[in-house]
């Protein structure tokens, strides 16, 4: 039996013990067909975006002018403009080879309703609302009425749990079936509420480990999004997507061309752990093949402290980079490691990974 065959063969198993109301999880089985079809050279660029036009939270806020300058820059460059769901498919199908940007934004906050759908609307672009059930209605956030009257308007609705609570804070015999708990939870709301049900996730503040990746896998969703910066490709894990963090120190339309334009730097031996316990100065060791990449000019930044960088070649045109912070990060909750590198073509590659303390409490 071919190897093709042997998948569609499982696909169809697993779709016969499928239990009724469990169209999600079929749908992400079904998947498994069509990762036999996938362009290697696909890549998405997505973006995260929480506020619009409200200067009270810089850290999380978009000034709407560099929101429409973004836009604007999207609709001339070319680029189509998909919703996250929309855009996976496109990275396993068979569509032809475009220039892909998703907007997302997290948390639903009235800001996003009032003042970033209607530009939206303007350049015809869909997006992706994150939400979480628990806050819908509150103080400064979306109700259910103005949800569904976004999701008409062509916005996609996602999982961000219930309460967005910091998981990791708590301890392994409560965070798992809390965190699975809560994400059945906001699914059930989203379809009392809206008739729909969420095929994507978001983790809250862009935490998770390893088990909570796997549960949310396990519960059919087609993808999960992070928030760490870098380029979907089909070698990244779909279950935590990368996506470049848009706001006010991060909206210069400069920057926003260079993330909108950049590549996935593909790389062999990523950590699975995210969460530090013990170690809090971990190396980051990976390794990327050359192919044109002018890898002695390789840059490293490390969130909150800087970097020695280090690459050696292992084989042929394997390379062993290695990034350390040269002093410890353990009073960070959260550390992003930043490697990027152009090519022989002046072309843009990234790649990131997110460390996580949490004794570190927020």
């Amino acid at each position: 039996m071919t190897k093709q065959a042997l998948i569609v063969a499982l696909a169809l198993l697993m779709a016969c013990g499928a239990k009724p109301g469990d169209s999600t999880k079929q749908k992400n089985q079904d998947n498994l067909v069509a990762e036999t079809v996938t362009n290697p050279q696909k890549s998405i660029n997505c973006f995260i975006y929480h506020r619009f036009g409200d200067s009270r939270y810089p850290s999380t806020n978009i000034p709407i002018e560099d929101f429409k300058a973004q836009l604007n820059y999207l609709k001339e460059a070319g680029f189509e403009v998909m919703t996250f769901g929309d855009a996976i498919k496109y990275l396993k199908d068979e569509q032809p080879l475009k220039k892909v940007a998703v907007i997302t934004i997290d948390d639903g906050f009235q800001s996003f309703y009032e003042n970033g759908l209607h530009l939206l609307e303007t350049y015809g672009f869909p997006a992706t609302l994150f939400i979480n059930t628990e806050t819908v209605g509150g103080s400064s956030y979306m109700d259910w009425k103005e949800i569904k009257d976004a999701h008409k308007r062509g916005i996609e609705i996602g999982n961000h749990t219930h309460s967005h609570a910091f998981f990791l804070n708590m301890d392994a015999n409560e965070r798992y079936q809390n965190f699975e708990s809560e994400i059945i939870q906001c699914q059930e709301l989203i379809q009392e509420n809206l008739g729909i049900t969420p095929e994507v996730f978001a983790y809250p503040y862009g935490e998770f480990d390893q088990r909570m990746l796997e549960i949310v896998k396990d519960a059919g969703f087609t993808a999960a999004a992070a928030q760490n910066s870098g380029v979907i490709s089909n070698d990244s894990d779909l279950m935590a997507c990368p996506r470049f963090p848009m706001a006010t120190d991060f909206s210069d339309i400069n920057e926003f061309k260079l993330k909108a334009n950049a590549l996935p730097l593909k790389v062999k031996g990523s950590p699975e752990q995210h969460v530090l316990l013990e170690n809090f100065e971990p190396s980051l060791n990976l390794i990327i093949r050359k192919e044109g990449l002018r890898l002695n000019e390789m840059q490293c930044f490390i969130q909150g402290g800087t970097c020695d960088l280090s690459i050696h070649q292992k084989e042929d045109d394997e390379y062993e980079v290695v990034a350390k912070p040269n002093k410890s990060i353990e009073r960070r909750r959260r550390t992003l490691y930043t490697l990027t590198v152009q090519d022989n073509a002046n072309k843009w590659y990234w790649y990131s990974y997110l460390w996580i303390n949490p004794k570190i409490k927020e």
